[in-house]
């Protein structure tokens, strides 16, 4: 073991820590979901809702390693008036790093008039896409009368994503935006690290499928 991986590894434990939900329940979920492996970098991404009188609260862990992408997501629930009861649920899927179509990173910047290279991004969003399915949003249509009450039918955008986090220096602080710029840098590397030629069975030579291969994807704006 390396010294830089299991520094990356302490790392991990501490931000899962630091996130306070749940730390221990997280760690041995991400962990077991790690099957052994090292990882390279990671995302921790904690989200609180609000309903009525109940607090509902949500993490995602992303975790890189050599060969795969991590994805754990833990959500809790409770289940009386007064918190005692609690209940807990835990999704993981592990995604090989060569079957990633796709890491998009959107930026917001204050003031742009006034951008200095210096000058560190408001909010950033980070969508990986990585089995072709794609997301329909759909709404009324419209048009610029005011007075219409006509019927326009819908419209829409499809987006093509597996995962989205949006991270905002408001909210979680910005540190936690350069964290997810280096998480996206690092996952990139490691997808295009993972293009090769391997020979088919009739001895030609194929790429194996990664963030460089060209596929069609619609375009959308947040």
């Amino acid at each position: 073991m390396s010294p830089l991986l299991s520094a990356e590894r302490r790392s991990l434990d501490a931000s899962m820590e630091r996130a306070g939900f749940y730390p221990t329940l997280l760690a041995d979920v991400v962990h077991d979901a790690l099957d052994g492996r090292e990882p390279l970098s990671h995302i921790i991404h904690l989200e609180t809702h609000f309903e009525r009188t109940e607090v509902h609260r949500h993490i995602t862990v992303l975790v890189l390693t050599e060969d795969m992408l991590v994805i754990t997501h833990v959500d809790d629930q409770q289940l009386d008036d007064a918190g005692e009861q609690m209940m807990a649920q835990v999704s993981t899927e592990s995604v090989p790093v060569t079957q990633i179509r796709s890491v998009v990173l959107g930026y917001m910047y204050a003031q742009p008039q006034d951008y200095k290279p210096s000058d560190q991004a408001r909010e950033l969003t980070l969508a990986i896409a990585w089995s072709g399915g794609q997301r329909l949003d759909m709404g009324p249509a419209g048009c610029a009368d005011p007075q219409c009450d006509a019927d326009h039918g819908y419209t829409g955008t499809i987006a093509q994503e597996d995962i989205v986090l949006r991270v905002s220096a408001e909210a979680d602080g910005a540190q936690a935006v350069q964290n997810a710029k280096d998480f996206a840098r690092a996952l990139r590397k490691v997808n295009t690290d993972t293009l090769n030629v391997r020979p088919s069975e009739s001895g030609d030579a194929r790429r194996v499928p990664g963030i460089g291969s060209r596929f069609n994807r619609s375009h959308h704006q947040r």
